[in-house]
This record gives C-alpha cells, sequence and structure tokens, in this order.
C-alpha cells in the first residue's frame, strides 16, 4: 500500500510530519507537499505556463522520501498520480490542518482539494482537519493558537480510520472528511457521520478598504470576522458535530448536476439568441 501524505499548510508543517509518521502502520509513505503554505487553496492548480512548478527533496524525521512542490496541494497530488515520484500511489491522506475544515471552508479548503485532486485520478482520499482555539478563520489557525494543539489526537483518530479503510478499500474512489476537537482522546465523545453545514463555525462580518500612506488609488483589504457560531447548532452537521465534542466524518460527493428547472431561464434565452 502505497500512500501518499501532503497537506496545504507547507512541507514544514508539524501537523503534516505527525500525520505521515502515523501512516507508516498502514503502507509505503511518500510526503508530497507545497513549499509553503497553500490555505484556501482548494482544487487550484494554478497557471502552470506561468508558474512553471518544481520539486525539491526534503527531510522529514522518519519518512524515507519527502518532496516540496512550489505549487498548491492539488497540483503536489496530480503530480504524484501522474507518476513524477516513480510509484503508483493507492491513497492520499491529507492535513493535519490546524482549523477545521467543515461548513462553508469545505468548498475552499487546499487539505481537501489534494483529496479531490486524487479521486479525479481514480485514488480514494482521507483529509483531516482539527478544531483550533476559538475556531480559527475559515480553516487556518493562527501560528499563536497552535502551542496548544493536540495533534496526537487527530493523528491516531486518522490512523484508526485509515486501517479500516485500507483493509477494505472501496472500488469506487471515496473522499472522507474527518473534522474533530482540538481535545485528548479520552475527552472526545465519539464519532458521528454528517453532512455538509451551511454555516460556518465563524462567518465574516464586513471588509474595508484602508488607504495605503503614499500610494494614492491603493487600498490595503481589511476583513472582520465576528464571535464563533453558537454552539447549539445541528449535531449531525459537520460544525454542529465538532462543536459538541465529536468526531465528524463526511463522505463528500462528486459534482454533479442538480435539478434541470434550475437552468429553464439560462436555456430559453440562449435559445433565443441562437434562433435570432
Amino acid at each position: 500500500m502505497n500512500i501518499l501524505v501532503t497537506n496545504d499548510d507547507g512541507i514544514d508543517s508539524i501537523g503534516l510530519h505527525i500525520l505521515a509518521r502515523a501512516m507508516r502502520a498502514h503502507g509505503d509513505v511518500t510526503i508530497v507537499a507545497p513549499h509553503t503554505e497553500y490555505s484556501g487553496a482548494g482544487c487550484s492548480v494554478g497557471a502552470l505556463h506561468l508558474s512553471k512548478p518544481d520539486a525539491h527533496k526534503a527531510h522529514v524525521e522518519g519518512i524515507d522520501e519527502a518532496w516540496s512542490v512550489t505549487g498548491p496541494p492539488a497540483l503536489c497530488v496530480m503530480f504524484s498520480r501522474l507518476g513524477a515520484f516513480g510509484k503508483t500511489f493507492d491513497l492520499v491522506v491529507s492535513g493535519i490542518n490546524p482549523g477545521a475544515n467543515v461548513g462553508r471552508a469545505v468548498y475552499m479548503s487546499g487539505t481537501i482539494g489534494a483529496t479531490l485532486s486524487g479521486r479525479m485520478g481514480g485514488l480514494s482520499g482521507v483529509a483531516v482537519s482539527q478544531a483550533t482555539e476559538d475556531w480559527g478563520i475559515m480553516g487556518q489557525g493562527y501560528e499563536e493558537m497552535l502551542e496548544h494543539q493536540k495533534w496526537d489526537t487527530a493523528a491516531d483518530v486518522a490512523a484508526a480510520a485509515v486501517g479500516s479503510l485500507v483493509a477494505d478499500m472501496p472500488e469506487t474512489a471515496t473522499v472522507l472528511n474527518i473534522n474533530l476537537p482540538n481535545v485528548e482522546i479520552a475527552d472526545l465523545k465519539g464519532v458521528t457521520r454528517t453532512y455538509v453545514g451551511a454555516a460556518p463555525p465563524r462567518k465574516a462580518s464586513g471588509v474595508s478598504l484602508r488607504p495605503q500612506p503614499g500610494h494614492e488609488g491603493a487600498f490595503h483589504i481589511d476583513m472582520e470576522w465576528g464571535e464563533p457560531t453558537d454552539a447549539e447548532l445541528d449535531p449531525k452537521s459537520d460544525v454542529g458535530a465538532v462543536s459538541h465534542g465529536y468526531v465528524s466524518i463526511t463522505a463528500l460527493s462528486h459534482l454533479k448536476e442538480t435539478d434541470e428547472s434550475q437552468t429553464d431561464t439560462a436555456v430559453a434565452g440562449m435559445e433565443a439568441f441562437l434562433s435570432s
């Protein structure tokens, strides 16, 4: 079993290293991760003709092979599954992300984007994220929040999930999104299957432009954030489960068409144009 481990926080992330070492019990582990942070990159691979990405060998204690790539996590996975590093992979494991990737963050998360990139090539994936103090911001935890991060809790939970998965790999590539609170193992209340919640753990409350001194017409963009979402959330949602102290596990679907009637107006307009 060849396991590809990546993240969106960069090759030097503590969470990445701890997760990779936890995966050794289940197969041969190779790290291929961005050279720097790419939080919020989603499934993007970037403009390759402009970025001209390259790869560098890296050292991670306890891991035989590690690489950094000058590009986002989805690109790391794409290069890996296309054979850039000389082997075929069976599973993508992404994380440990400091900051829960639940609610709206699921759409933007580079941690999750890496596993979706793998699924495009037929690989199952597991994304692992852990809440930070006061929930952080949209799946991101500020550096000062990480001093008391319970990395081993997330790694042990991920190892249990991956161990069960590799023992009975699904025939169809599957992506599992695992989120958990930042507590000791003994303080976890359990695990629950969840759906993707509509609300984020913390909402943006506004955006303002602040003039840059000496640069007419140029502005800094300042984000303003509200307080963490009230804990009275549906415990069956990913946001609610983690806020109530549970490990949340969500099987993420493929993008697919929805109710055809939603296209009626646009179709009518295009048909009128083409027939004119």
